[in-house]
């Protein structure tokens, strides 16, 4: 079946041009994911980004500088890039450790006491990274990066946001060194 309407050259050329134009569009409307954001205080670059899906965790994992016991801190991002806690685990009760009243399930896992369920919104949040030894580490994706190895003693700024297709495509490709790049969903 042929097609109706004779396409003149220039016609076809419109038309190429129009959907280009509606790619382009919608590679930067469109909503890419999320990414966490690292960034010292006072500076504008982050040293640290990890691209996020809505729902997606990260684990804050450090030693208490008291009681020198592991500390897990879980936390979630929602659709629209807030930051939540969702679970503490620790080793034994210590100092500035504990349930808080109406927060979350207090359960036992073993040696460690876990506070899960929380879903508590945290917002942007600042973090002064500890020395070796408190070993501020970032768990991602499987992924360990140890903040403390990379700015001890440094205040950094957790923050979150949502980012178009592109800018998301544009980190794949250009990643924030030290980013481990990955954006399968595990």
């Amino acid at each position: 079946m042929a097609w109706p309407v004779k396409l003149t050259l220039r016609s076809k050329w419109w038309i190429l041009a129009g959907l280009a134009f509606c790619m382009a569009l919608a590679l930067v409307v469109f909503p890419g994911g999320l990414e966490l954001r690292i960034t010292p205080v006072g500076q504008d670059e982050p040293m640290l980004v990890l691209p996020m899906w809505p729902g997606e965790t990260f684990t804050i994992q450090y030693y208490h500088s008291v009681e020198n016991a592991p500390i897990w801190e879980t936390h979630s991002l929602d659709a629209d890039g807030r930051i939540f806690i969702e679970q503490e685990k620790y080793l034994k009760f210590g100092a500035g450790m504990g349930k808080m009243p109406g927060v979350g399930k207090m359960v036992k896992e073993g040696p460690y006491e876990v506070i899960k369920d929380m879903h508590m919104p945290t917002g942007n949040f600042i973090l002064r990274i500890g020395s070796p030894g408190v070993d501020h580490t970032i768990i991602w994706r499987g992924r360990r990066i140890n903040l403390s190895s990379l700015a001890p003693h440094v205040a950094v700024r957790f923050a979150a946001r949502k980012v178009s297709l592109v800018e998301m495509l544009w980190r794949t490709m250009m990643p924030c060194l030290p980013t481990p790049v990955s954006l399968d969903r595990s």
